[in-house]
């Protein structure tokens, strides 16, 4: 594939900089990559040069296993990250800030003619990681009521899943200036200030499920309460400290919290076709391939709406 948009998600910075020790270095990083196919294998049968093409998270896991045999290969004990990791045959895996990627067309997805694609392509990691589990727990339904943490590039995409389908929305943020365009431009029904006790206690028990996509250290106590009776806490953002985290809350109201990591080809591709039928995109930032070190700065302060996105095509320089 030709690369054409990449966008740079949270994890972009945590392992450029190896902020979780894991980082193999030289790496090239980029999991939300939008192209056109260029070349095709023999055994190739879902894409043809000149298609529109996107990869996400993986580019690899070992087909077999019981997780993977149920469309979920994103919990194969064997997936390989689409960059930072290491193919069976020991190659290095190598992300979308690049020209091109060599992919399994089992892990690519096919792209809608009618998505623009600089705003298609952090729905193949922002966009799935918000879509899988408000699936699997049932909160894609209208008459739900979902609260969103955070109003960044996940937290708006789980807005807009949430709205095509009917759910009344609840944003929680620290940010009291992000309320007047989470209530004009994205249709949220209400917004909390997550330090305003006030509001919070007018709130408690209210919630049927909460999507957090808060990638920074924050309580949980406060989340739990605002959940009604079997409601459900998912948890995408992965913060790098580990929560403090009550019992009793969580006994007294049968209440469950949860992790949600990425989603299955089957889902993902599932989850681009709902978004073509909804006209829905994420809102972007495109820059060029030079801003790349400003962004990821600007990523750190959680300064951009919503989602940064590589013009790969027009501003890369080839040094051949």
């Amino acid at each position: 594939m030709k690369i054409l948009y990449c966008g740079i998600c949270h994890s972009d910075l945590h392992l450029a900089k190896d902020e979780v020790g894991m980082t193999i270095y030289p790496i090239v990083p980029g999991h939300e990559i939008v192209g056109e196919v260029t070349k095709v294998g023999r055994n190739v049968t879902k894409f043809k040069v000149g298609d529109i093409a996107g990869v996400g998270c993986m580019v690899g896991s070992c087909r077999s296993c019981d997780n993977c045999t149920q469309d979920l290969e994103n919990y194969c004990p064997k997936m390989v990250w689409t960059y930072n990791k290491h193919h069976e045959d020991g190659s290095r895996t190598f992300g979308g800030y690049s020209d091109k990627i060599v992919v399994d067309e089992h892990f690519v997805v096919q792209i809608p003619k009618n998505l623009p694609l600089q705003g298609t392509a952090p729905m193949l990691c922002a966009g799935i990681t918000v879509y899988s589990p408000m699936r699997y727990f049932g909160l894609m339904e209208s008459g739900k009521h979902l609260g969103v943490v955070g109003l960044g590039g996940l937290g708006h995409m789980a807005v807009k899943f949430a709205k095509a389908v009917g759910a009344k929305v609840t944003v929680i943020s620290t940010s009291p200036n992000k309320k007047k365009e989470a209530v004009e431009q994205l249709g949220v029904d209400e917004f909390l200030i997550s330090h305003d006790q006030e509001q919070l206690q007018a709130a408690m028990g209210t919630m049927d499920g909460i999507i957090d996509t808060v990638s920074a250290a924050h309580p949980l106590l406060h989340l739990v309460g605002l959940l009604k009776t079997n409601g459900k806490l998912i948890l995408v953002g992965a913060p790098i400290q580990p929560p403090e985290l009550p019992v009793f809350p969580l006994i007294l109201g049968r209440k469950l919290v949860a992790g949600s990591a990425i989603g299955g080809m089957k889902e993902t591709q599932e989850m681009i076709d709902f978004a073509a039928k909804h006209n829905i995109t994420a809102d972007v930032e495109v820059i060029p391939m030079d801003y790349v070190n400003t962004a990821l700065e600007r990523v750190a302060k959680a300064d951009v709406k919503y989602r940064f996105v590589i013009d790969v095509a027009n501003t890369i320089k080839s040094p051949y």
